[in-house]
């Protein structure tokens, strides 16, 4: 029982942090980093050799490996303005993804306005150029399939490059973390992420706890969608998109179906209880980073394509 308090302890550390990491301001000036001393070492973490890749892999458009453990050949970038999204955190240069995925936040960007009052989507970060970990922020987002979608509407107008880097997203949870500020939730938000969800390339969509309890008391009509709108650590300022393998890429592994029924049952009420709510301080224990061997074998072709 103690072993699984502390696990518990350091997952619910770790995705406080990268929920924190997500808003860190970005930077205006050129972010390079120093070279690796060693980079072909075994020991070398994965995500210093992919977070210092700049351009994609100039192979056949593939994802490779699972969500969290895996890397993107043949990637596309997402424009940083279009008609109806702008992408944030420029610095990052983390949007980047499959030509599914920029075909989909394309499409969904141009349907928000019918379905909302939001002008558009800002975009936060996807993947990197050729996928893989990343120095900051994620554990997944590594196939080029994932996406964050800020809960601040798209403003009619062009934000600055400045703006882009320093501004977050709006919080829309509680102080107490039990449920949606009604100051700064709307129907909108709603609106949104049923239309995300709706889509049947979309294989889960992770929101905080608290927004899916909103959104399975406010939902009306048809509610199936609401399945694939699962409760996750952090999200509080944007939600998560995952599409589902393109078809026919057999090296990319999807994830488990989700589970049956709406979600809104008593399963909900572990996202609420005091030890995620306000858990044990973690043990400052942590995990070893990701290297090349633990990786398919074929996102070091990826690497080192030129």
């Amino acid at each position: 029982m103690r072993l699984l308090s502390l696990v518990l302890a350091a997952l619910l550390s770790t995705a406080a942090a990268r929920a924190v990491e997500a808003q860190e301001k970005g930077t205006l000036g050129a972010n390079v980093l120093p070279p690796l001393v060693n980079p072909s070492a075994p020991s070398t973490p994965a995500k210093e050799l992919f977070g210092r890749e700049h351009g994609p892999a100039p192979l056949r458009a593939r994802t490779i490996g699972f969500y969290s453990r895996g890397c993107l050949a043949g990637g596309r970038n997402l424009a940083v303005n279009g008609p109806a999204w702008q992408v944030m955190r420029l610095s990052r240069n983390r949007n980047w993804g499959h030509p599914k995925l920029i075909a989909f936040l394309e499409e969904f960007a141009r349907k928000v306005p019918r379905v909302s009052n939001w002008p558009g989507i800002l975009v936060g970060d996807m993947s990197q150029p050729r996928g893989g970990p990343m120095l900051t922020g994620h554990a997944s987002h590594q196939i080029g399939l994932d996406a964050d979608i800020w809960l601040t509407p798209m403003p009619g107008r062009e934000l600055s490059r400045a703006e882009r880097e320093e501004m977050s997203a709006t919080m829309v949870v509680r102080a107490d973390r039990l449920d949606v500020d009604p100051a700064r939730w709307t129907p909108d938000h709603l609106a949104v992420i049923k239309a995300a969800a709706q889509d049947s390339q979309v294989q889960r969509i992770f929101v905080n706890a608290a927004i899916k309890k909103a959104i399975c008391r406010e939902a009306v009509g048809n509610r199936s969608w609401l399945t694939k709108v699962r409760p996750y650590y952090g999200h509080d300022y944007h939600f998560h998109i995952r599409l589902a393998c393109p078809p026919g890429e057999e090296a990319c592994r999807d994830q488990d179906p989700v589970p049956p029924g709406e979600g809104c049952d008593a399963s909900l009420d572990y996202w609420f209880s005091d030890a995620v709510l306000h858990p044990r301080p973690a043990p400052s224990h942590p995990k070893p980073p990701i290297t090349m061997a633990q990786l398919p074998a074929e996102c070091r072709m990826v690497l080192n394509a030129k």
